[in-house]
């Protein structure tokens, strides 16, 4: 150790990393469903730390944004408010199947690991 660490009394003891299936196993399901159906857009996936999930829930809903803005640039009033209203069950449906999604995985990884 070096000397001015040990002097200090900081540990440079390694930390210990758990793995993904131990995390996401410890994570209480109903806290992921809940985070991605609340705030939605993969807010759950943070907590259980499932990155490669969030970054497919996140540019998802960032095509989806963009799909509604290139599609409703020449929309008039009633349009707009009808791609208002798509744009939103969208956002919703993307919300409640990464919810579903979510709290599957959590069930899975659990059943697995403790059989029976």
């Amino acid at each position: 150790m070096p000397e001015p660490l040990r002097q200090s009394g900081v540990s440079c003891q390694p930390v210990m990393t758990l793995p993904r299936e131990q995390i996401l196993a410890a994570s209480a399901g109903w806290v992921a469903v809940v985070l991605n159906v609340l705030p939605g857009l993969g807010t759950g996936y943070l907590y259980q730390r499932r990155w490669k999930a969030y970054w497919i829930t996140a540019a998802l809903a960032s095509a989806w944004f963009v799909a509604g803005a290139v599609l409703g640039r020449q929309a008039d009033a009633a349009t707009e408010r009808q791609n208002q209203l798509i744009g939103l069950i969208g956002l919703l449906l993307l919300a409640a199947v990464t919810a579903v999604e979510a709290g599957i995985a959590v069930r899975r990884v659990r059943q697995q690991s403790f059989p029976g």
